[in-house]
């Protein structure tokens, strides 16, 4: 089975409070499925009355290189200063990316670069190893695109991106849980099996998970 969903079910109506989500596409092609899942996550949100917040990222005016490290501050652009208050009013975060190399473009990963620094998402304890988490009582998902089997990933690869994206940097700041959708194989796949996910992933959206 590609790209499992846990058990999940969707579909039951139920009662469910609104949320303020937070989207981050990372792919840097508008044309992309990748972009079509992001659109179609949106419009199950829209649906059921959530409110959206869009983080393009290739739209955005900012440097994807961290220049002095920690050593050195380096300003923030207005498009990551606006982007960390809307993070910051998030209750769940969705990040759309390709897996690329095994890991997520340099837009994505120059973006948690940027943006995701301490004293804002974390903060180191004096005299200790461990941290803050400045991102708790939020959940996020990750939903990536694969040109293998999601099973093949997970199980020869061990699903590098998605440990790096999950387990170390939304679970590091707070974020949980944290869900992963894997969607794979896109290259060459039927549009039948382009459609099912679509409209999976808009049902995942109409409940904001």
């Amino acid at each position: 089975m590609f790209g499992s969903l846990s058990g999940e079910t969707f579909g039951a109506k139920e009662e469910m409070e609104t949320k303020t989500v937070a989207l981050i596409q990372g792919h840097p092609n508008a044309d992309s499925y990748n972009q079509a899942l992001y659109d179609a996550y949106k419009k199950g949100l829209l649906a059921s009355g959530h409110k959206v917040h869009d983080l393009i990222l290739r739209d955005m005016d900012f440097e994807l290189n961290l220049r002095y490290g920690y050593q050195k501050r380096t300003e923030l652009e207005p498009d990551l200063l606006a982007a960390q208050e809307t993070l910051k009013a998030a209750d769940h975060i969705v990040i759309f990316f390709p897996v690329w190399w095994g890991g997520v473009p340099a837009l994505l990963k120059g973006f948690f670069d940027r943006i995701l620094l301490p004293g804002y998402a974390f903060k180191k304890r004096e005299g200790s190893l461990w941290w803050d988490r400045m991102f708790k009582n939020k959940t996020g998902r990750i939903i990536s695109t694969l040109d293998q089997p999601a099973w093949y990933y997970r199980f020869n690869y061990f699903r590098p991106s998605h440990n790096a994206v999950n387990r170390m940097t939304l679970r590091f700041i707070g974020v949980k849980p944290a869900r992963t959708t894997a969607i794979g194989p896109i290259r060459n796949s039927s549009d039948k099996f382009r459609q099912k996910w679509l409209e999976k992933v808009e049902q995942m959206g109409r409940k904001a998970r």
